[in-house]
């Protein structure tokens, strides 16, 4: 992966965390200060807590990419300390998956009259753990390959011997 390519990304990643950190910050200042324009309703606080602990995951999965963008510029992408990370990507992706079905069951009682938006809703919820289930088979392929780079640093010790 080339400098501008790792760089590019790195200034994505940095941009999308600040984002959400400043997200975070003005939804816990909007709780706790009691600055509720909304009177402070159930639903509204509880789709800000949802919001609050879903850009965790997004913040937890950010910081796992950033680690294995790492990796991948020092060239030790293919190795077992890069599952840690994968796995990590895939639980925040199977948080958000969860929060987004919690949104889903709050949302569903003001959908009485119209119960379509909660079955879209549920679908997309669908798609987000179908994106873990990718990064999942991604993470099978990596195993793989590092499977592959083992045996050829075996091979090729045993030819260095031979020779």
């Amino acid at each position: 992966m080339g400098k501008l390519t790792v760089g590019a990304l790195r200034a994505v990643l940095a941009v999308v965390f600040t984002g959400t950190v400043l997200v975070q910050v003005l939804m816990v200042w909007t709780l706790v200060s009691g600055k509720d324009q909304e009177g402070g309703t159930l639903p509204l606080t509880a789709f800000r807590v949802i919001t609050i602990l879903g850009l965790v995951s997004v913040q937890a999965a950010l910081g796992c990419v950033w680690r294995l963008v790492a990796m991948v510029r020092r060239g030790t992408v293919f190795s077992h300390a890069a599952f840690r990370y994968v796995d990590g990507v895939i639980g925040a992706i199977v948080a958000i998956s969860l929060l987004w079905f919690t949104v889903t069951a709050v949302n569903a009682p003001g959908q009485r009259d119209d119960p379509g938006v909660s079955l879209i809703m549920g679908g997309i919820g669908l798609a987000i753990l179908g994106v873990a289930l990718i990064v999942l088979v991604l993470r099978m392929l990596l195993a793989q390959a590092v499977a592959r780079d083992v045996e050829a640093t075996q091979l090729k010790a045993e030819l260095d011997e031979v020779i």
